[in-house]
């Protein structure tokens, strides 16, 4: 007679991905508290170290799609462990660099590792736990990937100035260890039995796009590129997407089938997802960095004062799905991303006397708005595919909400240089006006997504997202 409690096996195997689910999303945003001081030690400018948080979420974004054409290739256990030893290597090359340039190539690294965590671990659990305790399994699994990027600026923070930033990345080492070994021990290697062969040539051109628009957009305010030379990626970039999606139309089976977007919710969902994400991955890079920089925080006081954000995000999640259950996901997200907008803009009035229980206000409000707003964006972009889509859909979602995340961060950069160089001074005055300017302006892309939200239908179906959708970390 089966129960309803997961055998041991299972339990171990669910253990293992919900840690390395938990790696994967902790280093998202562990190190933007210490970019200050990884700034001081490499001797580079704090307003130039964009490339450490973005390297790690476009290797991600990437890399993601050609995650599952892994596993099904060489097994479940072979890729997941790859993954662990490539995270590992990344995190002790991290620690070891002495230059922004090895650091950003050390979390390429990292990132080809983290990339493939969630996917390959999610995948064999869908394989290897029986479907009448699935949804379980997948909610054990999400929690740790939920508290990694809430409890990381605070973590960081905090490990930056009680022991230095390298221990950042050195606390991966023994437990990348001990997840290796694990899945030698617990992981099966599942195969799968795909009748097609990985579309290599879109799977080029998607990535090579989004490489080309990324490096772009960072070239003139981290880079130091030529206008030329940006005009030139901006368009081959723009260009190789538009090839993809031709390949797409006339691949026997693409990597994103253009079928996806005839459902007007995924469509509206995608597109905005992508938009309003720019602000939101923007946001956690901005906020610690300006506390630092124009108001005299300590890392780890910096790193504390975002935990309200990280208590209020959790603490929404269960109110989320009545609300939108209630109103429709057309007026919550319509509503919601205005919202949302302001609320970002508003920290441009903060100030270094600003009495401490307003700005923890700031903080848990935005928090609260912002969870809203992931928690309504993603179950309406993949609420109405089929079974047949919604793996498919499920992978293009986490790509974008990864590169959006790092377009955040690149424009949250070039933004901040911009300002910079039109108040011309390193005065810390005239540096959090740089830091004011960004912030409106962060919070005017991301009022702006509101209209495409207002495109959906206008109606109050909220189905909850499907089993295997319940995982992201935002």
């Amino acid at each position: 007679m089966s129960t309803s409690r997961p055998s041991s096996s299972h339990r171990r195997l669910l253990w293992l991905v919900a840690i390395g689910f938990f790696m994967q999303t902790l280093d998202g945003t562990i190190v933007n508290t210490a970019l200050p001081g990884m700034a001081h030690s490499l001797g580079e400018s704090p307003l130039r170290m964009q490339s450490v948080v973005v390297a790690y979420a476009l290797t991600m974004a990437a890399l993601i799609p050609a995650s599952g054409w892994l596993a099904d290739r060489f097994g479940t256990q072979r890729v997941f462990l790859m993954a662990i030893v490539l995270f590992t290597l990344g995190s002790a090359a991290c620690a070891a660099s002495t230059q922004l340039d090895q650091l950003v190539a050390s979390r390429v690294l990292q990132g080809a590792g983290g990339a493939m965590l969630l996917p390959v671990g999610r995948l064999t659990v869908l394989r290897a736990v029986p479907r009448d305790k699935f949804l379980e399994a997948m909610s054990f699994v999400a929690i740790p990937g939920l508290v990694g990027p809430l409890i990381g600026p605070t973590l960081g923070g905090w490990i930056t100035e009680a022991l230095s930033w390298h221990w950042i990345f050195l606390i991966n080492l023994p437990v990348g260890i001990v997840g290796a070994l694990a899945t030698l021990c617990w992981m099966p290697n599942l195969r799968g039995d795909s009748k097609h062969r990985f579309d290599l040539s879109g799977y080029l051109l998607l990535t090579g796009s989004m490489l080309a628009i990324s490096i772009s957009l960072d070239g003139l305010s981290s880079l130091g590129l030529r206008h030329a030379t940006v005009l030139v990626l901006l368009l081959g970039g723009l260009a190789a997407l538009a090839a993809y999606w031709l390949h797409a139309l006339k691949h026997p089976a693409p990597l994103f089938s253009p079928r996806l977007f005839e459902m007007q919710s995924f469509r509206v969902g995608l597109l905005g997802n992508l938009f309003a994400r720019i602000g939101s991955g923007a946001m956690p890079y901005m906020i610690p960095l300006s506390m630092q920089l124009a108001m005299g925080y300590s890392p780890a006081q910096a790193g504390m004062l975002m935990l309200p954000v990280a208590l209020a995000s959790m603490a929404t999640k269960r109110p989320a799905t009545y609300i939108i259950r209630r109103f429709g996901y057309r007026r919550v997200l319509g509503g919601n991303t205005l919202l949302l907008g302001l609320l970002m803009a508003s920290f441009a009035l903060m100030w270094p006397e600003q009495p401490v229980w307003l700005r923890v206000l700031q903080m848990a409000c935005f928090g609260a708005v912002n969870s809203m707003q992931f928690t309504a964006m993603n179950t309406v972009t993949l609420k109405d595919l089929d079974v047949s889509r919604a793996s498919s859909g499920n992978s293009m979602l986490s790509m974008v909400q990864m590169l959006s995340m790092s377009l955040g961060v690149t424009v949250a950069g070039a933004l901040l240089a911009l300002f910079q160089g039109w108040f011309a001074t390193a005065d810390p005055g005239q540096t959090l006006s740089a830091f004011r300017a960004t912030f409106v302006c962060i919070g005017i892309i991301t009022a702006w997504t509101a209209w495409i939200f207002w495109q959906l239908g206008d109606d109050t179906d909220s189905r909850t997202p499907r089993e295997h959708d319940a995982v992201d970390p935002g």
